[in-house]
C-alpha cells in the first residue's frame, strides 16, 4: 500500500560493489600521488557542475584527476567521455575560483587507471 511518497530506491548488489570499487580505486590512485610527490587537496570534489575524483597539487601546478576502475587501460581512457570532461572543467573552475592563488597556478587533467592486482597508471594531460 502506497502512502503517497515516492518509493525510496536501494541500491542492487551490483550498484552497491561498483560504487565501493570506485571509493578503493579513489583512495589507491591517491595514494599512488603522493607516492610521486603530488599534495592531495581534495577528494570527491562536488558541485553543481559535477565532481572531480581528486584534485592534486605539486608546486603551482593544480590537476583535477578522474580516476576509472576497469580491466584494460584502454577501456579506463575511453570511458572519460567528451560529456564527462565537461562536467570536470566546470567543477575544476568552481574549485579555481574559491582559490587565492589562482592566477599563478598551472591546469592539468589526468586520468588514473585503477586495475586489478596492477600499479595505478596515470596519463597526464588526457584531455
Amino acid at each position: 500500500m502506497s502512502d503517497g511518497r515516492p518509493e525510496e530506491r536501494k541500491p542492487d548488489g551490483r550498484r552497491l560493489k561498483a560504487e565501493r570499487r570506485g571509493r578503493f580505486s579513489e583512495y589507491v590512485a591517491a595514494l599512488f600521488l603522493l607516492i610521486k610527490g603530488y599534495r592531495i587537496v581534495a577528494l570527491r570534489f562536488r558541485t553543481r557542475a559535477g565532481e572531480i575524483d581528486i584534485i592534486a597539487r605539486k608546486g603551482a601546478l593544480a590537476v583535477f584527476v578522474e580516476v576509472k576502475a576497469r580491466r584494460l587501460e584502454r577501456s579506463a581512457v575511453d570511458a572519460v567521455s567528451f560529456h564527462t570532461q565537461k562536467r570536470i572543467r566546470a567543477a575544476s573552475a568552481i574549485w579555481l575560483s574559491r582559490q587565492r592563488d589562482a592566477a599563478e597556478l598551472s591546469l592539468r587533467y589526468d586520468i588514473i587507471a585503477v586495475r586489478p592486482a596492477r600499479i595505478p597508471r596515470h596519463f597526464e594531460d588526457a584531455f
